[in-house]
């Protein structure tokens, strides 16, 4: 068996023996209940002021996710850290219903003539002088009861819009799947009852600080997040939820929660 082969049969097996650890139904508020979950490749682009950020910009908008796109990648978001640490950073999210595409997607890059030659400035950049410091990726599969990449209603008409990024960490794996399962229990409800518009909810199959889990939120703007999350945490169904014995432990299922808040480019498509 090839090294590809073995990875895609490895994670596939991995996020299998997760969904099916809890056979649940999807909830209300989640997109269409019988799609399979996509893979997505979160990346973070670690850069500094100056020049590389213009480079970066450009490489987005006119060779990456165009090139993406042709590979069956999509819708890719692309955002900036607009509230959070080592900035400035950029964020591309790259959503695929086959994880084959995903593993494969930077060797496929290299074959496509229009992406090497929009690309050229970014991806030639001298290696004294790199458009970025650092690339970090985390392979994600999304939740069986969320299974799809779903942007709001504004990113069509690139309206106005921030997104918030947490990730949950948990101190066991019986943790972490306690957690995703509390999810699949209300939460994706409650957060569309509060406002909310979720993006994604996934599973982190690779990447530092495992176990955890990832999810997106998308708001009008910064008053709109902070009334969604007083409404949130006010609502029956959470309080219900979270006193819940079987989630409301000690220690709690999340030892550890980042939380980001990500502008969109102008090129994303979420």
């Amino acid at each position: 068996m090839d090294r590809r082969n073995f990875l895609s049969g490895s994670l596939a097996a991995s996020a299998l023996s997760l969904a099916t650890a809890f056979d649940l139904p999807a909830q209300s508020g989640s997109p269409a209940e019988k799609s399979a979950p996509v893979y997505m490749d979160l990346r973070r682009y670690h850069l500094a002021n100056g020049q590389g950020v213009k480079l970066t910009t450009a490489f987005f908008a006119d060779a990456l996710i165009p090139a993406l796109n042709r590979l069956g990648i999509g819708p890719v978001g692309a955002f900036s850290v607009f509230f959070g640490p080592d900035t400035p950073a950029y964020y591309l999210l790259m959503p695929s219903s086959r994880l084959e595409t995903l593993v494969t997607a930077d060797l496929e890059l290299a074959k496509d003539d229009a992406f090497m030659k929009s690309a050229a400035p970014f991806w030639d950049a001298p290696a004294a002088t790199p458009p970025y410091i650092r690339i970090e990726s985390t392979l994600l599969r999304a939740f069986p009861g969320y299974p799809e990449v779903t942007p709001p209603a504004s990113a069509a008409s690139k309206g106005k819009r921030i997104y918030q990024l947490r990730q949950y960490q948990s101190p066991t794996n019986a943790d972490h799947v306690r957690k995703v399962e509390m999810f699949h229990q209300g939460e994706f409800g409650i957060f569309a009852k509060a406002g909310a518009t979720g993006v994604f909810y996934a599973d982190a199959l690779v990447g530092p600080n495992l176990p955890n889990l990832t999810y997106m939120l998308s708001f009008p703007d910064m008053a709109s997040l902070e009334a969604v999350w007083e409404k949130f945490g006010a609502d029956p169904d959470w309080k219900k939820l979270s006193a819940d014995p079987k989630f409301n432990l000690d220690p709690p299922t999340v030892s550890n929660i980042t939380s980001l808040v990500l502008h969109p480019l102008a090129c994303s498509q979420v």
